[in-house]
């Protein structure tokens, strides 16, 4: 997917709310403003959105001295998500289709994402989703027969992962996959926003079902061309991938590969790409 006009103005705002977790400084947000607003005039519109975010978070880096700057963030997350893994396996299991229940719960658990929204309140977005009743959110496109289908018969399973805490709901989905399937996590190489890496991955138990590894790529998104040749390798040769979050879908949606994308449609521009509502829950054949 391509860069839209629209993209701008949130590139900006990322990268001031990415320095106000830094500092208070104004003056270095300011410095960080000038120096993003200096990129923008050489980025493509033909480039993908991540690769934007990429170039940002170089440029914190090196304004500011600092990697990870979610770090706290990302903690928190993963903190909440796991004292609500009992309840979203309850959920599950009270279920008449525990594997459609499972997918909706890590569709569910894309809410966590600061980069969509900036001032996210975890506790209350989490909140939600034991309040609100799947059947009355937007499924403009929802294509889970299919997806349950070649599910059954893939032997490998490449999911991407997205944020961290999401990858608890991501566990949950993973746990209720047949045993014998060999399931492959793939997660960013490199600190960027609250993108889950790998110690994400370990904290959040997902170890214990997948197999997990880092995609080789230091932006918000499985962009192949900055991914390793060993991931490359996995992407051509699974059975089915499993890719969630608007980032994934914005890096892989024009690869010529078949892809489950899964998220929630947070960010209009994104929403109109793929022809859905915005806010709507998405399970999408790539």
């Amino acid at each position: 997917m391509r860069t839209f006009l629209e993209c701008i103005p949130c590139f900006l705002t990322q990268a001031i709310e990415m320095a106000r977790l830094v500092t208070g400084n104004e003056i270095m947000h300011k410095k960080i403003i000038d120096e993003v607003s200096r990129i923008i005039p050489d980025f493509s519109l033909g480039c993908k959105p991540p690769e934007m975010a990429r170039m940002i978070q170089k440029v914190m880096e090196k304004q500011m001295g600092e990697k990870d700057f979610y770090k706290q963030v990302k903690a928190k997350s993963n903190d909440m998500a796991l004292s609500l893994y009992p309840k979203l396996k309850e959920k599950v299991n009270n279920s008449k289709d525990k594997l459609l229940t499972a997918v909706e719960i890590a569709i569910a658990g894309n809410v966590i994402d600061y980069a969509a929204k900036n001032t996210l309140n975890i506790e209350e977005e989490i909140e939600k989703l034991f309040s609100e009743e799947f059947s009355g959110v937007g499924k403009t496109v929802f294509d889970y027969e299919n997806f349950k289908d070649e599910l059954n018969k893939a032997k490998r399973v490449l999911y991407l992962a997205d944020n961290a805490g999401e990858v608890v709901f991501d566990r949950v989905l993973i746990e209720e996959m047949p045993e014998e399937k060999e399931i492959i996590y793939a997660v960013r190489d490199k600190p960027v926003i609250n993108d889950a890496l790998i110690e994400d991955a370990y904290v959040c138990g997902i170890d214990k079902k997948a197999k997990v590894i880092s995609s080789g790529v230091d932006a918000p998104g499985t962009i192949l061309e900055y991914c390793s040749q060993e991931f490359r390798d996995l992407f051509k040769e699974a059975d089915i991938i499993i890719s969630k979050g608007q980032g994934n879908y914005e890096a892989l949606n024009d690869e010529n590969r078949q892809i489950y994308y899964l998220f929630r449609a947070k960010c209009p521009v994104i929403a109109r790409h793929a022809g859905v509502g915005l806010g709507d829950v998405v399970l999408m054949r790539g």
